[in-house]
């Protein structure tokens, strides 16, 4: 029984793709469930699993643009992969004797013309080629250059990013946070809390559930504006980005106001991996109310962030360095050196006023500070 291979529907806003690559070549086995082929869109490399057990034949090669629901190949449920011929033992030819000292050598006879070797087989639609070098080009002013397509992926981030900077009016406002009570408690509960929930207790669970309730208190970082109209949502889908090998991607946490710090942890932990194992799911990346990028895990002191259009606000987090810092203690006003990291908030100043922004951008700043707050939901 041969079951059709059909591009699967991988999100309600994407109908196209490009096949990046077959997992599997034609002809060989795969299981149901397996890894079978790379779908490409506008939006993730999806990986596509085998739909049945069986032997894969492939109609559609790899770069192929194709569309969703379109056949592309079929699997053998009864058939066998051939299994690769045993090579037959080559005859070896017995030794010539050696001359006799007296004697010269017979001389060898002519070389027999080389036959032509035989004909390389037509690569299948599967087969993976070895890359061809990029050829170089000359550019202006003759320094040797390459080119070669963007993907899809590429394009599609490279037009949001161009969409940001051209439809909205982005402003970007600084804050500095003290990290040290988080780090505190991190460090006193971080092994309990990787045992119990079997997820690590990272820095940005905090950022999450902070900016859940800053949203909460200026409602209009968590809008957007469509035409003449201001679209005000009433759910915290935050989205979180995530540096993938072909570009970055922000997978949403829907409803992030109503986890707890482990279910945030896990939630964050399962889109990342998946978004880098390109397992990501379209849908998982739209829809998203407000986004947050951390530039700290690549050593970024300070940077301002791009909207992640349309949302009108993102925060973006750094890394953290220890600093003098002014306090006041019962002995009045003392610097010492605590853990500090920069935040920054790009808004949308046309729908956002910089009071808002800068008060936004505080009270994050004070839950981070106060983290049993957050806990307690103080």
């Amino acid at each position: 029984m041969k079951l059709e291979i059909k591009i699967p529907s991988v999100g309600e806003s994407v109908t196209r793709g490009i096949i990046s690559s077959w997992l599997k070549k034609d002809g060989e086995s795969v299981e149901e469930g397996g890894d079978l082929l790379e779908l490409e869109t506008d939006k993730a490399t999806v990986t596509v699993p085998a739909p049945a057990t069986g032997v894969v034949s492939i109609s559609v090669a790899a770069g192929t643009e194709v569309a969703i629901g379109q056949v592309i190949g079929s699997i053998d449920t009864e058939a066998k992969a051939a299994a690769a011929p045993t090579p037959a033992p080559v005859a070896r030819p017995a030794p010539a004797p050696a001359p006799k000292p007296a004697e010269k050598p017979a001389a060898a006879p002519a070389a027999a013309a080389a036959a032509p070797p035989p004909p390389k087989p037509a690569a299948s639609p599967g087969a993976t080629a070895a890359p061809a070098a990029v050829p170089a080009v000359l550019e202006a002013g003759g320094a040797p250059a390459t080119r070669e397509s963007m993907s899809s992926l590429r394009k599609r981030i490279a037009q949001r990013l161009l969409e940001a900077q051209h439809a909205t009016a982005s402003l970007t406002t600084f804050n500095e946070v003290n990290m040290q009570n988080v780090m505190d408690l991190r460090s006193r509960y971080r092994e309990e809390f990787e045992r119990r929930h079997g997820v690590k207790l990272g820095f940005m669970s905090f950022f999450v559930k902070a900016c859940c309730r800053a949203l909460a208190e200026f409602p209009v970082v968590n809008a957007r504006i469509d035409g003449d109209e201001i679209v005000s949502y009433h759910t915290y889908d935050i989205g979180v980005a995530v540096s993938t090998d072909r570009g970055l991607v922000v997978p949403v946490v829907r409803n992030a106001d109503r986890l707890s710090i482990a279910e945030l942890e896990a939630a964050i932990a399962d889109l990342a991996a998946r978004a880098r194992d390109r397992r990501i799911l379209p849908d998982e990346l739209a829809g998203g109310t407000f986004s947050i990028t951390n530039g700290g895990v690549f050593g970024s002191l300070l940077s301002t962030p791009l909207l992640n259009y349309p949302q009108s606000a993102i925060l973006g987090m750094h890394s953290i360095q220890r600093r003098p810092v002014v306090e006041d203690g019962n002995n009045g006003e003392s610097v010492i050196v605590r853990p500090m990291m920069y935040v920054a908030l790009t808004y949308d100043h046309r729908l956002i006023d910089g009071r808002e922004a800068v008060s936004f951008l505080k009270r994050v700043k004070e839950l981070v500070e106060d983290p049993w707050r957050i806990l307690i939901e103080a």
